[in-house]
């Protein structure tokens, strides 16, 4: 029965396109299991963060230093290099083990934002086993001599030097939806070597204490209504460039899935809705996705991919301005 919600990411076959997206939930093997338990399709690891594997680095070279230079005292606040695992080594750890002990795909995860060490983790990762790689350049461009031809020139360097690394393994980009033209964009990560791209990122956004006057981060939830600019691009992108996709923000019921899929995703990546109700809501969404499929008439899960896109689309200007004024002169007080 569940076969009827089959669906393929990356070159992997899925049992459903629910897929838990990088988040505390998937850091640990217990954490993954549960998931795998409760239905999960994949599992997206936690991610690897660029600053966590400095920071190691540089903690173990001040210790060489200093104990190359006889400070002694250096012994007694920093890590022995042979007991202390860096950041890297402890998520390759968890890699491993995932990979023995889960029967679903496991996708690794980096998060990051400079040009160098990608490729150097990415292939340390596909050794460790992992099924494909995530790619989460976060980025936010604050520099004026900064063109948006910098900023993509960014994802693109990284993406070179990871696929050049890592020829075979499967990979994804996550990207925000804060670039000039997102469809063209895709179309040069594919042109690079993107197996697939993530959309969108979710960026922090800053508050102010006003007693302060000091800028705090708030982690808030994603909510339902973040799909609607998820699901114009799927549309679009789905239309126009031959790469797989997967939708992450905003997926929180199997109405959220449904439109997924009809506007063309080939997973969809969750993790607020996850840690709201927890793992029993895949088990949920399935069964809600097959009551759909059956009131409906539809075999499969995969005859809807893409109804909706922009080229199959009874309205595709739609996803565009085309009901702008209707849409205004709609509201009632």
């Amino acid at each position: 029965m569940k076969q009827r919600l089959n669906a393929r990411y990356l070159g992997l076959d899925l049992k459903s396109p629910l897929v838990p997206s990088a988040s505390p939930l998937t850091a640990t093997l217990s954490g993954a299991r549960a998931l795998e338990d409760a239905g999960a399709a994949a599992i997206v690891m936690h991610s690897l963060f660029e600053e966590e594997c400095q920071k190691d680095q540089q903690m173990l070279h001040q210790f060489l230093y200093d104990r190359e230079q006889g400070h002694a005292e250096s012994e007694g606040y920093l890590p022995e290099p042979d007991g202390f695992k860096t950041a890297e080594e402890r998520y390759l750890e968890t890699l491993r083990q995932m990979k023995e002990h889960l029967e679903v795909p496991v996708i690794a995860s980096l998060n990051g934002v400079t040009r160098r060490g990608w490729s150097d983790h990415a292939w340390q990762i596909a050794e460790a086993g992992a099924d494909a790689l995530e790619l989460n350049v976060y980025y936010v461009a604050a520099d004026a001599d900064e063109s948006s031809q910098d900023v993509e020139r960014r994802y693109l360097d990284i993406l070179h030097a990871v696929r050049s690394s890592v020829p075979d393994l499967p990979l994804a980009v996550k990207i925000s939806s804060q670039f000039t033209s997102p469809v063209h964009f895709v179309s040069q990560l594919k042109q690079v070597g993107a197996n697939a791209v993530v959309l969108f990122n979710r960026f922090l956004q800053p508050d102010i204490q006003l007693e302060t006057r000091r800028l705090r981060s708030l982690l808030e939830l994603s909510r339902s209504e973040e799909l609607r600019e998820r699901l114009r691009w799927i549309a679009i992108v789905r239309a126009q460039v031959a790469i797989d996709i997967a939708v992450t923000g905003g997926v929180h019921s199997a109405e959220d899935v449904l439109k997924a899929q009809m506007c063309g995703a080939d997973i969809t990546q969750m993790a607020s809705a996850l840690m709201q109700r927890g793992p029993g809501i895949i088990r949920e969404m399935e069964a809600m996705l097959l009551d759909w499929l059956d009131e409906n008439e539809y075999d499969n899960l995969l005859q809807l991919k893409g109804s909706v896109s922009y080229r199959n689309a009874a309205d595709p200007a739609g996803f565009e301005r085309a009901n702008y004024l209707e849409t205004l002169d709609s509201w009632r007080p």
